[in-house]
């Protein structure tokens, strides 16, 4: 008969997922990710390796929506606790990081959104002002670029400066990653509706896309697309821009092309 009494608390001991072998996880992450389509994993491969309940995923993929879907795939497998994130973006086109830091702060500048906004860009840990507002009453924005990977921080007055900045900076030529660390001040509470308006600046400003061709509908932080529009492209287009908002968590493009 057991002397454990009544009072004393339930055993800690690890779910039994926990002690699954490493080669049956990775073997179980690796066909996740060969059946999402938008992964390519045969054109893209991904390095996989699992150690005490975290995955690692290593290498370059198509877009940012095979990026985002093959971590959900990743974290998705039984015995997954977090997914560590080295997947980049292979560019479509080469650029220094330099040349990177000019064109989104160009970018940034060309936004009237951003107008009130002070704008730095980091060299080396060395700031250059590419505009000072003062008093800075609607944010500081720092861009730094290593290797391709863009990272903004600072402040920003809405949710929606920071999505659409996050967008910019995806779209910026080389872009490799982006890290979003821009804050909100004053803070803000996020709700699909400011997902919605966010995605709806960015199709006005999206120069390869015509705004009223997609409608979208967001709900838990999942976007849905549907419209006409006149190419594959600009499906795709469409799609990536949605992926690229801060916070949303799935995509479903139900966007045609227009025979």
């Amino acid at each position: 008969m057991s002397t454990r009494s009544p009072a004393e608390p339930p055993s800690r001991d690890p779910p039994s997922d926990a002690f699954r072998p490493a080669d049956e996880v990775v073997k179980e992450i690796h066909a996740a990710l060969e059946r999402e389509s938008r992964v390519r994993l045969h054109q893209y491969p991904i390095k996989i390796e699992y150690t005490r309940g975290v995955a690692i995923l290593d290498g370059e993929v198509r877009d940012i929506a095979a990026k985002k879907l093959a971590l959900e795939r990743a974290a998705a497998v039984v015995g997954v606790r977090g997914v560590v994130d080295r997947l980049r973006i292979a560019p479509a086109e080469q650029l220094g990081d330099g040349a990177m830091r000019d064109w989104l702060s160009r970018a940034l500048l060309a936004q009237g959104e951003f107008n009130a906004c002070s704008i730095d860009v980091l060299s080396k840990a060395e700031p250059r002002s590419v505009r000072t507002v003062s008093p800075p009453t609607a944010g500081h924005v720092y861009i730094e670029v290593h290797n391709g990977m863009i990272v903004l921080d600072g402040t920003v007055p809405s949710l929606a400066h920071k999505r659409l900045a996050g967008v910019l900076a995806w779209w910026t030529p080389g872009c490799r990653d982006v890290v979003n660390s821009l804050a909100v001040e004053p803070p803000e509470d996020d709700t699909d509706d400011e997902v919605l308006d966010a995605f709806r600046l960015v199709l006005e400003v999206d120069p390869l896309l015509q705004p009223e061709q997609v409608t979208a509908t967001c709900r838990d932080y999942v976007v849905t697309l549907d419209g006409y529009v006149r190419t594959e492209e600009e499906r795709h287009r469409a799609e990536d821009d949605a992926w690229a908002l801060f916070a949303v968590n799935k995509v479903v493009n139900r966007i045609r092309v227009r025979a």
